[in-house]
């Protein structure tokens, strides 16, 4: 299958908001010279291409501030071009130049990818340019833009006369690439990790003999390319990596994120509140997997411990308020504080006096007075946390059966996916199964038996190895291993899942359950993902968008087609907190990254907004009014011929 792309105006709005700050630029280029040493000992010149910005500081301001007028945006002032102020480091045989960035903010799941690939193709249209390079801060990332690039190469080349264009990831040994970049007279896309050019040992970096002792990124600095960051708060974090993307010698540099940290001449923004009520993402449903009411019995739960200001620790306990009811509650306890007194007096807690608290990497824990101890992110007096977690995924697997009952007919491929914190866990060093593919087997098998699912049993009838399956990195051994996602073991985990992005939404593929690292927080999703388990600890870096933003995107039907049915596109995420703790984490989350604000008047709620205003004026009648007046009267009937009232008008 192939997916299908159409035209939005919400995505026409945010090029258009990047393209408009070169209005009055006219179509050009620009050339230099390469001089390369043949094997003949001849000296061959040959023309480089790169792109040419022929308006002024001026005219770009005054082009940035009518966007942001328009897109009802907060107006840039004062320095807006402060870019990198700070010394080169790195040898430069071009002088070193600030280049004006701006940032365009777009929720996850609303086409980020596909708005700056059109953006690329309308720049080249409207001025010309040519040189274009994605820094992108992950493997993850890196493979998802790769893809993207793969299946809208027939939409844009549609749309844009098929005008020859290359996409290449950067790859140290073929440098060669980095030469076609700059020679070529087409459009040129360059995707490359931030780490492959931030250091002065990188290869880039160094002089190479296939380019005539130069360096590749002489090349690059040459050509003045236009440079887009995938995601910045992860690419330009540090003093490093903003000098590594000067050093690129940008024409400017387009920052696209749904969260950015630096929000740099803003041109366009669509926040995750504005995508919801647009009806361009799904909508969440959160089932909850954890226990509540269960006082009966002591119940700690060590969330985190410190030696900051002395030694510290943060409990989840059961407290006791005044009038009787109980409910658990985070307190923080120092050596000796007894949580007798600290959970209201409840006698299931007598004997839990703080011993000591351990803060050594990788040992942190507590112990009491009783001699019970718990380690970080564990807990005592909780239910079996195997329990919990296979409820997580009978849910998921519950959800996932109800949603295909009706989405089979109407051509819609259901996805599930789950994060594991422990690759061990679902597949073992010697490739068996691990404790969560065992349950989720059972679950499985124990669901589909049901009658209300028998139409699933007869339509599915592969072998269950097929319906489900983990994307997880190998060493050179070729044993499964844990990874952050930025490693260069992550390459062929990426590669696979990318790959199989549309054969996943189709029939065809057996597959629908699929088991992930949590190092896939980032950089993929699939349109057809329904539900989201979390089988991770409470400690987990991971973030409530990070949780939904693999499956928020609207999903597709076998024609490639999407479908923006809101009862269709529901996502659930079968968390392991209460909807209470995940709802107000979500808020806060989005509150903080955004800068919305959940039940505040806002300006911005304000701007941009029409009314209609009636202006009254005093007017003195005249004579030619007087006639007027005098002859509508009497056409009428409220004044007869001779000018006398009638009945009517008394």
């Amino acid at each position: 299958m192939k997916l299908k792309f159409k035209t939005q105006q919400f995505q026409t709005d945010a090029v258009n908001a990047v393209c408009d700050l070169f209005a009055g630029q006219e179509k050009s280029r620009a050339t230099f010279s390469i001089v390369e040493d043949a094997q003949l000992s001849m000296m061959q010149n040959e023309l480089g291409v790169g792109n040419a910005l022929l308006i002024g500081d001026d005219t770009m301001l005054k082009n940035m501030q009518a966007i942001q007028r328009r897109n009802h945006l907060q107006l840039t002032k004062g320095d807006w071009k402060g870019g990198f102020s700070f010394p080169i480091s790195f040898p430069m045989s071009i002088p070193a130049r600030q280049a004006p960035q701006f940032c365009v903010e777009m929720e996850t799941g609303t086409g980020k990818t596909y708005v700056y690939t059109k953006s690329i193709f309308e720049m080249n249209r409207r001025f010309g340019f040519t040189k274009f390079i994605i820094v992108v801060p992950s493997v993850a990332i890196r493979e998802g833009v790769y893809k993207s690039l793969q299946i809208t190469a027939e939409h844009f080349g549609a749309h844009y006369d098929n005008v020859p264009c290359r996409y290449f990831i950067y790859d140290s040994k073929k440098i060669s690439d980095v030469r076609q970049f700059a020679t070529s007279g087409n459009i040129e896309i360059m995707i490359i990790n931030i780490d492959a050019f931030k250091k002065a040992e990188n290869i880039i970096n160094q002089a190479q003999d296939k380019l005539n002792g130069e360096t590749a990124m002489r090349y690059i600095q040459d050509t003045n390319p236009i440079v887009i960051i995938d995601e910045p708060q992860s690419v330009d974090n540090t003093p490093k990596s903003k000098e590594a993307i000067s050093l690129l010698n940008p024409l400017c540099v387009l920052r696209y994120s749904a969260t950015h940290r630096e929000k740099i001449n803003l041109l366009y923004r669509l926040t995750p509140v504005d995508a919801y009520q647009m009806g361009l993402v799904k909508q969440i449903c959160v089932s909850s997997n954890s226990i509540t009411n269960d006082f009966n019995k002591p119940y700690i739960m060590l969330k985190s411990v410190s030696n900051e200001k002395g030694f510290r620790a943060k409990l989840e306990i059961d407290v006791q308020a005044k009038n009787g009811t109980v409910s658990r509650k985070t307190v923080t306890a120092k050596p000796g504080d007894d949580l007798f007194i600290l959970s209201g007096r409840r006698e299931l807690y007598d004997g839990y006096s703080l011993a000591g608290i351990d803060c050594t990497p990788g040992g942190e824990g507590v112990e009491f007075a009783n001699t019970e101890s718990v380690m970080l992110g564990k807990a005592i007096g909780g239910v079996d946390e195997n329990i919990l977690k296979r409820a997580q995924i009978r849910r998921t697997i519950e959800a996932h059966f109800d949603k295909e009952l009706r989405y089979l007919e109407k051509g819609i491929k259901v996805l599930s996916l789950f994060f594991i914190d422990e690759v061990a866990k679902y597949r073992t060093i010697d490739g068996a199964p691990g404790i969560y593919a065992e349950m989720f087997e059972e679950c499985y098998l124990e669901l589909l038996e049901k009658p209300k699912y028998a139409e699933l049993k007869r339509r599915f009838t592969v072998d269950m190895n097929s319906v489900h399956n983990g994307y997880f990195s190998q060493d050179k051994k070729g044993v499964y291993k844990n990874t952050r996602g930025d490693t260069q073991a992550d390459d062929d985990t990426y590669n696979t899942i990318m790959r199989d992005k549309e054969w996943l939404l189709s029939f065809e593929c057996p597959l629908r359950f699929i088991f992930s690292h949590s190092a896939l927080k980032e950089g993929w999703d699939n349109p057809n993902v329904f539900q989201v388990c979390t089988l991770i600890e409470q400690k987990s870096a991971f973030t409530c968008r990070q949780k939904i933003g693999r499956g928020l995107r609207l999903c597709v039907d076998q024609q490639g087609n999407r479908i923006e049915d809101r009862d269709v596109n529901i996502l659930h995420v079968m968390a392991n907190e209460s909807f209470a703790e995940f709802a107000d984490t979500l808020q806060r989350e989005i509150e903080q990254e955004t800068g919305v604000k959940f039940g505040v008047l806002q300006l911005s709620l304000f701007v941009g907004q029409t009314y209609t205003e009636e202006i009254v004026q005093q007017k003195s009648v005249d004579e030619s009014d007087a006639e007027m007046l005098i002859g509508f009267m009497k056409d009428h009937g409220y004044v007869e011929p001779d000018g006398r009232p009638t009945e009517l008008a008394r």
